[in-house]
This record gives C-alpha cells, structure tokens and sequence, in this order.
C-alpha cells in the first residue's frame, strides 16, 4: 500500500501541473513528451498495476532477459522500478525516455532514496544533464550503468542496507542488436 500511496502525489503534482496554467478554448492541450503516437494521458485515465506484495526482506535481483527481470521470485515483464519495498512498471521504451517526468517517482519516495541506480540496456548511455542535476540538487546520487552492471550494483547496495532504488530497461538480445544495426 506505501507503493500506491507514493504514486498519488506523483498524479497531483502532474494534474495541477496540467491545471495550473489557464486553457483557452482555442488551445490543443499537449504534453511534454510523447512515448508512442497513441499513447496520451490527457485523454486516458491513469493506471497502476502493483507487480508484487510489499515485502519486508529486501529487493534482489535474480536475473535478467531481453524480455524482463526476475526480482526476488516474482518475474517483470519490460521496464522497472525496483524501490525499496515494491516493483512497479516503468513506461519508458529506451534511454532516450529518461527525462525528469519519468524520474519523477524516484523523487517522491519516502524515505527519500540516496542512490538511484539506472540501467540503459546493453551500453551505459549518456542522459541529460539537466536530468542527472535536478536529481542531484533533491539529495539523490544516481548510478547510470548498462543493465547488468546496474543489477549487480543494485544488489550490492541493498545487502549494504543502503536505501536504493532502480530504474531498469531489459538489455536487447544479440539478434535484436544486429537487427537493428542493419536495419
């Protein structure tokens, strides 16, 4: 239940973010980034699917596919936040939906979390700084690695009962990398 209730802050601050500013009866409303041309929360309720029970142990991951993680028995389909006591879905495809909405969670959280550790897929890939400083100036280092490296750095920090959470993107296959560099 902590899980579902940190995410409600999350939906107001989106909410009186969209409210706060006066519509004209002319003006389209837009939002600030898009993942995939029909996805458009303007015009579609907000979900949350809870993947796993709170748990009093702490996360571990298992293991990692090209299709998802496994993390402390339960198996995760696509993107993730592992946080403390919960795993949530992540809506992001690649590095490049990494921006300061979609780590907007991650700064919510309380306690507030001291690492964030990031896995891009198959290579660390470079974010944005404004990103990387915002998260910075609310008091949360963040660990941008490739996926497995950041997998490993993530159980390491939490055996040291450090209070850590992950943002993880499925590596590719071989196939699907080859794929598209020729593609």
């Amino acid at each position: 239940m902590a899980a579902l209730r940190l995410l409600g802050p999350a939906v107001g601050w989106r909410l009186a973010s969209v409210l706060a500013r006066p519509i004209h009866p002319n003006e389209q409303l837009q939002r600030g980034y898009r993942l995939t041309p029909s996805d458009d929360e303007l015009y579609q309720r907000t979900t949350i699917q809870r993947l796993e029970r709170e748990s009093q142990d702490i996360m571990f991951l298992e293991g990692y596919t090209s299709r998802g993680f496994t993390i402390s028995g339960n198996i995760i389909v696509g993107p993730c936040a592992v946080l403390p006591r919960a795993i949530l879905q992540w809506n992001v495809g690649t590095y490049k939906d990494i921006t300061v909405e979609s780590l907007a969670l991650f700064r919510l959280l309380e306690p507030r979390i001291e690492i964030l550790v990031l896995g891009t897929g198959t290579r660390v890939e470079r974010l944005d700084p404004a990103v990387l400083k915002i998260m910075r100036q609310c008091g949360i280092a963040v660990e941008v690695q490739d996926t497995p490296n950041a997998c490993a750095t993530f159980n390491f920090l939490t055996s040291e009962r450090r209070v850590t959470a992950a943002g993880l993107i499925p590596p590719p296959t071989v196939r699907e990398q080859m794929d598209a560099a020729v593609g």
